[in-house]
């Protein structure tokens, strides 16, 4: 038969310390669900800032063949960018 086995033990690290999180204050508890959300987050606009920098690699490249494509000359003896 199954024996039943004991409660896993949640822990927290911080500063590369663990802590037993299930003992924790309920003031406790609720930092750490803020900052679970907040690490939700940023890793949300993380992946947002990624799709952003692709679609302007895409436009810049897009307009760079546009003026390419289009004979415009730069202004000056410029180095191009």
């Amino acid at each position: 038969m199954n024996e039943p086995r004991p409660p896993a033990i949640r822990k927290l690290v911080l500063d590369e310390v663990e802590y037993d999180s299930d003992v924790l204050s309920d003031h406790g508890k609720a930092q750490v669900a803020s900052l679970q959300f907040l690490e939700a987050q940023l890793e949300k606009l993380q992946q947002e800032i990624a799709v952003y920098r692709t679609a302007r690699e895409t436009y810049l490249l897009a307009l760079k063949a546009e003026i390419e494509r289009s004979g415009i000359q730069p202004l000056s003896n410029q180095n191009p960018v």
